[in-house]
């Protein structure tokens, strides 16, 4: 058994739902495997979960090139900065704010090991499990400039939403069972 389905095996029945989604999402659909793998570990590195992380890789690395991995995760530490200092400016809506100079490096976004628009996808489901819109906006008209349709932009938010849930889920099964029950009185 893998080291990902090991992990499936171990969400608990309360999140079953998460534990099907997890299977599906990661097959077919609208995403080339480089984009659907991309996706998948990028977010479980957003969602902070390094055994989920690490069990996508493991799956992703017998389908996809080194460089997919490689740039997942910078794509995932990049959104982790991007996300904060946008959704900030986003937030406060002060013109004064929006004018300056953001002064981040970014020359990974621009210079991805695969392909701009396959980084720029990646980059759009981290930042909706961040919930910043002015990322996700920017990040969704590049790809869909790029030649993506928006069934792989759904399919791409699809799967960070159930990697999100997934970590989420498998957070719920390391509690203890008498650490969840309820206090009586």
């Amino acid at each position: 058994m893998s080291r990902l389905e090991t992990l499936r095996t171990s969400i608990p029945d309360a999140a079953k739902d998460i534990k099907l989604n997890l299977q599906a999402v990661l097959q077919g659909g609208a995403l080339t495997p480089e984009q659907r793998w991309g996706v998948a570990i990028a977010s479980a590195a957003a969602a902070r979960r390094g055994d989920l992380r690490d069990a996508l890789i493991d799956e992703a690395r017998r389908e996809v090139p080194e460089a997919v991995v490689e740039d997942a995760l910078a794509a995932a530490a990049l959104m982790a900065m991007n996300n904060v200092y946008y959704r900030f400016r986003h937030m406060i809506g002060k013109p004064s704010y929006a004018g300056k100079p953001a002064r981040l490096r970014m020359n990974r976004m621009v210079q991805p090991l695969t392909n701009k628009t396959d980084f720029e996808l990646v980059s759009l489901a981290v930042s909706a499990i961040a919930g910043c819109e002015a990322c996700i906006r920017a990040h969704e008209q590049v790809v869909v400039e790029g030649g993506l349709t928006e069934d792989a932009v759904n399919d791409a938010v699809r799967i960070a939403a159930t990697v999100n849930a997934a970590a989420t889920a498998l957070e719920m099964a390391s509690v203890a069972p008498a650490a969840a029950a309820p206090i009586s009185a």
